[in-house]
């Protein structure tokens, strides 16, 4: 199978962060946490978010969500996301089970909520027969590869706020995001009123971890027991945070991100001019959505692995990565106009 386009999860680990593990593994450090690594890294979490962040390390995306979400609600809460949403269709039912919380999912075309779909979910407040709604979790980029604008984001924490309910990120992707629109992670976060965040790194050249981070104090009070209850707590932690070191230092991030980014669009734009091909999605992030015919997807299939999204209507989805090439790119679009002849 060659190298291509089936999730940016397939890709290896940047050779710096894996450089920056190797330097972790000189000598020994306190466990859990307690080393000078993750002292530093948090931080860093704090210069690069803003001193109320309150960032906390896990093993994975599903981890992070789940524990942000059980750290906003109780069980008698909802949780207003979209259809298309990671916890929603990804997790296995891990949100309801672990958090005994109702899921109020919302149809959207392009992935993303707005004020005006979430409001009809906000009723029965106070009243005992109905599910509280609670938080309000988008994801940015969202599953689609679309992105919520600021100015999109800071009226769903004030609608959020108005209710008495938190504004939750899924950031798998959050680095894409901010460097697709040239942003910084503050501005796009608790500048806006995000109360809490999941902050990626599989997708984004680290090994292992992402972060949980919290804008306010209240809801992180319980979250190291809940972290521990959920068997997300690493003990030699200093092999995670070390990554997050290097994933900031000279803004790595960043090339990490564009990178991403730009191979996306031009895999659009060289698909684009293919008639058997028709772009779905408008590609903001790393991800391309594209209708194929289903002739040419098991002939392709057979060179390169990459998911269906809808079945239905041979929809795909193909993602770029920090390690994705220019000649990737080339060979998979040429790989498509060969198969389809």
């Amino acid at each position: 199978m060659k190298r291509g386009f089936g999730s940016d999860n397939h890709s290896g680990i940047h050779p710096k962060i894996l450089n920056a593990i190797a330097q972790a593994n000189s000598k020994h450090a306190k466990a859990y946490g307690d080393d000078e690594w993750t002292v530093k890294t948090v931080a860093i979490f704090k210069r690069v978010f803003g001193e109320t962040a309150l960032p906390f390390f896990v093993f994975n995306g599903t981890g992070a969500n789940i524990l942000a979400l059980k750290s906003l609600t109780h069980p008698f809460h909802a949780v207003v996301c979209a259809e298309t949403a990671h916890i929603n269709v990804d997790e296995c039912g891990a949100p309801e089970r672990f958090l005994g919380c109702k899921l109020l999912a919302i149809p959207c075309p392009d992935g993303k909520l707005t004020p005006e779909l979430v409001l009809p979910k906000l009723h029965g407040f106070g009243d005992q027969h109905h599910a509280q709604p609670k938080v309000i979790s988008i994801s940015q980029s969202t599953e689609l590869g679309t992105l919520y604008q600021p100015k999109e984001i800071a009226a769903l924490a004030e609608l959020a706020h108005r209710h008495d309910m938190y504004l939750h990120v899924d950031g798998s992707r959050f680095a894409n995001a901010a460097a697709a629109l040239n942003t910084s992670f503050k501005a796009l976060s608790a500048d806006l009123g995000v109360d809490a965040l999941s902050f990626g790194g599989t997708k984004n050249g680290l090994m292992i971890g992402e972060a949980v981070i919290f804008f306010r104090p209240e809801p992180a009070q319980h979250f190291l027991y809940h972290r521990k209850q959920a068997a997300q707590l690493y003990s030699k932690m200093r092999f995670m945070t070390a990554q997050f070191e290097a994933f900031f230092d000279n803004d790595l991030w960043k090339e990490i991100a564009d990178n991403a980014n730009r191979k996306a669009q031009l895999l659009a734009q060289k698909l684009s001019d293919i008639e058997t091909v028709t772009i779905t999605q408008k590609v903001e992030a790393n991800a391309v959505f594209a209708i194929i015919d289903p002739q040419l997807k098991q002939k392709l299939l057979q060179e390169y692995f990459f998911y269906d999204w809808d079945e239905s209507r041979n929809e795909v989805r193909w993602m770029c990565s920090w390690d994705t090439t220019e000649k990737d790119v080339t060979a998979f679009t040429e790989a498509v106009l060969d198969v389809g002849k």
